[in-house]
């Protein structure tokens, strides 16, 4: 049994056959072949926080290879507050074959694994968002080929949980990962550490300059500058970021063949501008799609 907690669980051999995988399940979704891997299999899906891509491609994709999928919402499960995470965890274990959890505290998600007798997946938490990674690399293998060693991808905005997924994944396939951020916001040096030792070949530059940084981009991607969890912080960053937005004169200063994109939800006219967005040099809604198709071929590694 294996769980997916964060993309260091995974080795690059294992990454590029879910991403190849990916691959073939979405180009038999676009034939209407629709293979019933997990029929009969049940997900179910804790979340703390709200959510519209990760629930609705985690239940699309269950539905899609003929299993059913269960939604628990704060509401419905309070984890960890009406009933301990060991006992919620050992509970739901008889009910269901896989537990995806979107939490606010990674340590819930690392708890309940530990007292799950079925797989856990990290559906998002304050450490990291591995799905939304997969459905990222399969992106830019869609715009750059399979090979993506030497490419770079610049994320501007704040070192946050999508930011160090990304940072990993970029990692074990070769690409150049630069961070733009202002003080404070950047990754910790026991993470970039951690990375390092795990994969040396990986390249992690952190800039505070956003212009200096997308010169050389083939990706440039960001994410809201106030996660959830984070709205007292609100103003404060506003005024912090504000020369870190993505807007077209900051797309102007990359190569033409620069990509945006956006894990989603956008706060427009905050980290990313509605002109940016609807360029075309975004790919962001065709990125959000490819979450499904990642997701297919994790939960068929992981269940089939």
């Amino acid at each position: 049994m294996r769980h997916f907690l964060d993309l260091l669980d995974l080795n690059s051999d294992e990454l590029n056959h879910l991403l190849a995988d990916a691959t073939a399940m979405k180009g038999a979704y676009k034939r209407g072949d629709r293979q019933p891997f997990l029929a009969g299999r049940v997900l179910g899906l804790v979340f703390e926080k709200p959510s519209l891509r990760t629930r609705a491609s985690f239940e699309a994709a269950m539905a899609q290879m003929g299993g059913s999928s269960i939604f628990l919402s704060a509401n419905d499960g309070q984890l960890g507050k009406r009933e301990s995470v060991p006992d919620f965890a050992r509970t739901l274990s008889q009910y269901v074959d896989a537990v995806a959890l979107r939490t606010y505290s990674h340590r819930t998600i690392e708890e309940f694994a530990a007292h799950s007798s079925i797989p856990v997946i990290n559906a998002l938490s304050d450490a990291s968002h591995p799905c939304q990674v997969l459905g990222d690399l399969l992106t830019m293998q869609e715009l750059f080929g399979n090979k993506l060693q030497g490419r770079t991808l610049v994320f501007v905005g704040d070192g946050n949980n999508v930011a160090r997924s990304m940072a990993v994944g970029c990692a074990m396939l070769g690409v150049r990962f630069v961070l733009a951020a202002p003080d404070g916001y950047r990754f910790e040096d026991g993470f970039v550490q951690t990375l390092q030792k795990r994969h040396p070949l990986g390249e992690v530059i952190q800039n505070g300059v956003p212009g200096h940084a997308v010169g050389s981009a083939d990706v440039i991607y960001t994410d809201v500058w106030t996660s959830m969890g984070q709205e007292a912080e609100h103003e404060e960053r506003l005024r912090k970021f504000a020369p870190f937005q993505v807007n077209s004169q900051l797309l102007a200063l990359a190569p033409a063949h620069t990509r945006l994109m956006h894990c989603l939800p956008a706060r427009r006219g905050e980290e990313v501008t509605a002109e940016a967005m609807e360029s075309e040099r975004s790919i962001i809604f065709e990125q959000a799609g490819n979450r499904m198709h990642a997701q297919k071929a994790l939960l068929k590694w992981l269940l089939a």
